[in-house]
């Protein structure tokens, strides 16, 4: 993956997010995958290092929370974060640049995905077909059975998607940001292309 922060900028970010209130590094953590849509999520071996370099510094300061550490930035951090407002306007900028590219990468990502999965199940189509016409069996009963069958698992995966969805807000989260829901719907549109492919559809 590029280098998604030029040299000095996650330093003047991690003031801003804490800026906002203390947290938690975990919470810090997310804020960062939150802000970038869920395409980019920094690990704690990054961001733990550069908040106890932070602190060393006097812009930060940590206070013992259960097991957990929670960071706070100083005065001195504040002070710090006003005089740098216009980078840290630039950083923004970087960051919107950031998500729109990653998030282009992942569409594309998908996408080659989505048509390997196409030529497997066109693939996978014919052997079918190739097998039912040599097959003995009687045609009519074996296709209503698996009419039935392709139903329930069409049925199951709406169920775990609306489950999958309503455990994601159950979690805390406000919501659902505009580039997993981009992904989301570009993958369940590529799979209903692929399905009509296979099936013989003619497209609506």
């Amino acid at each position: 993956m590029p280098t998604v922060f030029a040299h000095g900028a996650l330093r003047l970010y991690l003031l801003s997010l804490l800026d906002g209130g203390p947290k938690h590094g975990y919470e810090i953590i997310k804020a960062l995958s939150d802000r970038f849509g869920g395409t980019y999520s920094p690990s704690a071996g990054t961001i733990y290092p550069r908040l106890s370099k932070l602190e060393v510094e006097g812009l930060v300061s940590t206070a013992t929370d259960g097991r957990r550490t929670r960071y706070s930035i100083t005065v001195a951090g504040q002070a710090e974060l006003k005089e740098r407002q216009e980078d840290l306007a630039g950083i923004e900028e970087d960051i919107a640049d950031s998500v729109r590219r990653l998030a282009d990468d992942l569409r594309g990502d998908i996408r080659r995905n989505m048509q390997g999965l196409r030529a497997e199940m066109a693939a996978s189509a014919e052997s079918a077909q190739r097998t039912a016409r040599r097959s003995t069996q009687t045609t009519d009963v074996l296709g209503h059975r698996a009419v039935k069958e392709l139903e329930h698992l069409v049925n199951q995966f709406r169920d775990d998607v609306r489950m999958d969805l309503r455990r994601h807000t159950a979690g805390g989260n406000a919501g659902i940001s505009d580039v997993t829901a981009e992904t989301v719907r570009t993958v369940l549109h590529q799979a209903h292309v692929a399905i009509r492919a296979t099936l013989g559809s003619r497209p609506d």
